[in-house]
């Protein structure tokens, strides 16, 4: 059976230590879950547990289990509430909770069928499980095209973003675009920013590509949103397969979320989406670029990117500094007393800097405040 032969869909496959596994991209892919499950020669003699939340299980619970079932696995669903306060360590012992109640053994699978959120909570669920059972990633965010790929699961902690995890590999990732389409123009916005950053990080080209095209990704344009992902799919899985762990290449995929990262735990994980986040930190990296001898133009062209997707660029006024860089100090790119940096070299090309100083970075939080001119 030949999924490319039945519905509009790309492939793309992620080949990591000697084993690989593919990246799904299409639509009516949600329908076909039991077909694909089959493919990647999931069994069926164990239970599936999918876990889900609030938003995403009104609109496609029922078409992937309905799925699954016809194809014959038995199927227990658990929901949690939407946004990201769910990253829990409690949310994460209540799905335990409902994995044990379905019964699940060391052949199970979990889905993450969800955004970003649901796909670290759920990966991390699958890692942590009886030492590490498999998943499936079933990302129904423009967002969760960087997060479900690469292995990267994890759980938030109040003080810092991600910071209880593991590295734990997907059996596969089902991107079906037509779930895009119950998203709010301002979740579409935040997914988007990751896509440009896939641009600013590797591809010059795509970089232009996606600011030539930000009306038509906006609109969800279908043949731009399956270009548009299926690049920034293909340059994830570039970086990932040469460094899983990230144990240097890998690194430059944080461009813009040392500040990122920092802005949402002092919003509470909240008050900013992700993707909002993660563009002023952009901003904020290609301003410390220019103050480290780069060239002023990356700011330009950052900024201009992102105020093509209206997206932010200044960091909330009311926002705390002290706050702020307490937050960066918890941050898994803090180290021996300095910052770790992505930081741009030119549009489509980034270095890490690991000797960046807490004094500097401090100004530029400053400045994305408008504090200081």
């Amino acid at each position: 059976m030949n999924i490319n032969e039945q519905v509009m869909a790309a492939e793309l496959s992620v080949d990591i230590n000697g084993r690989s596994y593919p990246i799904w991209i299409g639509e009516g892919l949600l329908v076909r879950s039991g077909q694909l499950f089959q493919l990647a020669n999931i069994t069926s003699k164990s239970p599936v547990l999918i876990i889900t939340d609030t938003h995403v299980a009104e609109y496609h619970l029922h078409t992937v289990k309905s799925s699954l079932e016809a194809a014959g696995y038995r199927v227990a669903q658990y929901i949690v509430p939407s946004g990201e306060t769910s990253k829990s360590l409690s949310q994460l012992e209540h799905c335990v909770t409902a994995a044990l109640a379905a019964g699940l053994d060391r052949k199970s699978t979990i889905v993450a069928l969800g955004g970003g959120v649901v796909g670290d909570l759920a990966g991390f669920v699958a890692a942590s499980y009886m030492r590490g059972i498999r998943f499936v990633q079933m990302p129904t965010t423009i967002l969760a095209h960087d997060s479900s790929v690469g292995g990267k699961v994890a759980v938030n902690h109040p003080l810092a973003k991600n910071i209880i995890g593991a590295f734990h590999q997907p059996e596969m990732v089902i991107y079906d675009t037509e779930s895009l389409r119950t998203l709010s123009i301002r979740d579409i916005r935040s997914g988007l920013a990751e896509m440009i950053k896939h641009g600013l990080i590797w591809d010059a080209d795509f970089a232009a590509w996606c600011g030539e095209h930000a009306a038509e990704l906006l609109n969800l344009d279908r043949e731009s949103l399956q270009y548009g992902l299926y690049t920034g799919c293909s340059v994830k899985a570039q970086v990932v397969s040469q460094d899983e762990r990230e144990n240097d290449l890998r690194a430059i995929l944080n461009l813009g979320h040392t500040i990122g990262h920092a802005l949402e735990a002092v919003g509470q994980y909240g008050e900013l989406l992700h993707g909002e986040a993660i563009a002023i930190g952009m901003v904020g990296s290609a301003m410390l670029a220019a103050r480290l001898g780069e060239d002023p133009a990356i700011e330009t062209r950052t900024r201009e990117l992102m105020e093509a997707f209206g997206l932010p660029t200044a960091i909330p006024a009311h926002y705390d500094t002290d706050a702020i860089m307490s937050a960066m100090m918890h941050d898994k790119k803090f180290s021996e007393g300095q910052m770790v940096f992505v930081v741009p070299t030119a549009i489509g090309a980034v270095d890490i800097r690991r000797d960046v100083a807490v004094s500097l970075v401090r100004e530029i939080v400053d400045q994305l405040k408008g504090e200081r001119e």
